[in-house]
């Protein structure tokens, strides 16, 4: 029985309108007030990835896409006490996030690369390539660097998943020839969650519907989230030519058995 006065459900109170209007906004906007609807997060996964991030890429930054601060400050102080750096690269840059880290540790230039004019544009809008050094912006195909030797530094935040186990070797080998001799592959990765965890299923759950939809529906959207395990990586990076180490970040702490909640991969060029 409701403890609402009579009349009240019909009429709606301040408070229940206030909720009300709260999960219709959440359904229309999931991620944020000004971030994208869900009409257009549906039109993004029924597209191509370039299509998909160029029409996302105005509300990108709105989004838990973003690699988070966190993350990108963790990072960066990792890769601190092993520079300095000279030039560096971020590999399928998006909106411009990682490109902090870059310009906190190297000396001479910094440059985004990515496939998306979308995301592209939206990184020389939000101003993530002022300051010093300031940053280019370069469309291309991370399978398809258009560089050599030019780098002493690369990263890479969250992009991953869009690369089939078979692209992982091209992809490692493009950034090995963008890299000078000597030069650092960086990416942070987290540890795989737990069987019994809601996370190991509801990533299983999003692989297992992105399969469904690229059997489905053309043009495909390749975005998984359990493709990249850390073994099957470091092998792929040795074999393009990588001496690989394991750095835990601390600041996500330790799983019950003691190992890292996320580990930075430094993958130096031999």
């Amino acid at each position: 029985m409701s403890s609402l006065p009579e009349g009240a459900a019909e009429r709606g109170t301040p408070a229940s309108a206030s909720r009300a209007a709260a999960v219709l906004t959440g359904l229309r906007r999931p991620f944020a007030p000004q971030g994208p609807s869900l009409r257009e997060l549906t039109v993004q996964a029924l597209s191509s990835i370039e299509q998909g991030y160029d029409l996302l890429a105005p509300k990108f930054d709105l989004t838990p896409f973003r690699t988070p601060d966190r993350v990108l400050e963790a990072v960066g102080g990792a890769l601190r006490p092993l520079g300095p750096f000279g030039a560096g690269l971020d590999v399928c840059c998006g909106t411009g996030a990682g490109v902090g880290v870059l310009r906190s540790l190297c000396a001479d230039r910094v440059t985004g690369v990515d496939f998306s004019a979308g995301m592209l544009a939206a990184a020389r809008r939000s101003g993530a390539g002022t300051g010093s050094p300031e940053a280019q912006w370069v469309r291309a195909d991370a399978r398809d660097l258009p560089f050599r030797a030019e780098f002493d530094l690369a990263v890479s935040f969250g992009a991953f998943g869009h690369f089939l186990p078979a692209e992982r070797p091209g992809l490692f080998a493009g950034v090995h020839r963008a890299l000078r001799p000597g030069g650092v592959f960086a990416f942070p990765v987290g540890a795989p969650q737990p069987f019994r965890s809601p996370q190991y299923w509801t990533l299983l759950g999003f692989d297992a519907a992105m399969r469904v939809r690229n059997v489905l529906w053309r043009p495909q959207f390749v975005m998984y989230y359990r493709t990249f395990p850390l073994g099957a990586v470091r092998d792929d990076l040795v074999r393009e030519g990588f001496s690989v180490e394991l750095l835990p970040l601390e600041e996500f702490g330790r799983r019950p058995d003691g190992s890292p909640r996320c580990r930075l991969v430094v993958a130096r060029r031999t």
